[in-house]
C-alpha cells in the first residue's frame, strides 16, 4: 500500500507539472515528486534491510536540496 501511495503522489506531481502554468504550482508539483521518491527510498531501504542505509542517506540529501531551493527562491 505504501508504494501505491508513492506512485499516486508521483503521478499527481507529473500531472501538476504538465497542466499548471503557475510557477508556484509547478514548484509544489516538484515537491510532490521529491516526496514520492523519498517514500520509495525509505520503503526499499527497509524492505531490502540495507546495512549501509543508502535509502535514508539519499532521502536526507533530497530533503536538504528541497530546503535549499526553498530558501533561495
Amino acid at each position: 500500500p505504501v508504494l501505491v501511495v508513492a506512485a499516486a503522489l508521483f503521478s499527481l506531481g507529473i500531472y501538476g507539472i504538465l497542466v499548471r502554468r503557475n510557477a508556484v504550482m509547478v514548484l509544489l508539483s516538484i515537491e510532490l515528486i521529491l516526496n514520492s521518491v523519498n517514500i520509495n527510498f525509505i520503503m526499499f531501504d527497509t524492505m531490502l534491510a540495507d546495512t549501509l542505509m543508502q535509502g535514508q542517506i539519499f532521502t536526507i540529501f533530497i530533503i536538504t536540496i528541497a530546503i535549499i531551493t526553498t530558501i533561495e527562491s
